[in-house]
This record gives structure tokens, sequence and C-alpha cells, in this order.
């Protein structure tokens, strides 16, 4: 498969799949005239990624991930433990989020929203 059509199949633009090939995701082979090649193994390999991806799994964690697919001995602990680390960063992001939001929603409260031009909003922002 060329590029284009591993990229219509996996859904993932042509500039990602180059980018996942440049830091060695995926490593597809060469024809005579140099273009990429990409096998079935390359493209499950790019699906897999990609729902990865949209899970928010970090490009090491997504390295880290297929590595322990491609081997059969692995432990699911160890699938497991990364699953669960990027879990916690969500679930801190999400309490960061809702802090933030709480905090802005205060503030738009506060704010007049007329001519005048005392705001608590920009009061807020520039405080030390």
């Amino acid at each position: 498969m060329n590029i284009g059509e591993v990229a219509r199949r996996s859904g993932l633009p042509a500039k990602t799949i180059r980018y996942y090939e440049e830091i060695g995701l995926v490593a597809p082979a060469r024809g005579d005239n140099g273009y990429r090649r990409y096998g079935e193994n390359d493209l499950h390999r790019l699906a897999f990624v990609g729902r990865a991806r949209a899970f928010g799994f970090s490009i090491e964690d997504c390295r880290s991930l297929l590595r322990l697919y491609a081997d059969p001995g692995r432990a699911s602990a160890d699938v497991k433990r990364i699953a669960s680390d990027h879990l916690q960063r969500i679930d801190q992001k999400l309490a960061e989020l809702t802090q933030m939001r709480q905090t802005l929603r205060h503030l738009v409260q506060c704010c007049g929203g007329d001519e005048r031009p005392d705001c608590p909003i920009l009061s807020d922002l520039a405080r030390d």
C-alpha cells in the first residue's frame, strides 16, 4: 500500500504517518523507486497507535504498548500499569480543569459586563 491508501484505511493523515515513521513507530519497506510500501502489519500498527493516541496516550506510552502487544510473553500487569498511570494523569487534569472552570465561572459572575472600566476578570489576571 502507498501512504495515501494506508492513510485512508488507518484514518490518520499522511503527515502523521510520516512523523510516526520518523520517530520509529513504523518502518515501512521501500520500493526500488524509494517510495514507502506499507504492509498489513504497518497498517495494524498505525491503527493501534491512532486508537491509543485517541485515548490520549503519549508517544512513549504508545511505544511501550506496541512493544508489549508484540510480546506474547508479556504480563498484563505491565499494560495495566501504563493504562493506570495514564488514567491518573487524566484524573489530575480533570481536577485542574474543574478548579479552573469554577474560578472562571466565579469571575464571570462577578463581572458587571457593563460600560464601567472595573473588571474582576482583568484584576484577577493582573494580580501577582
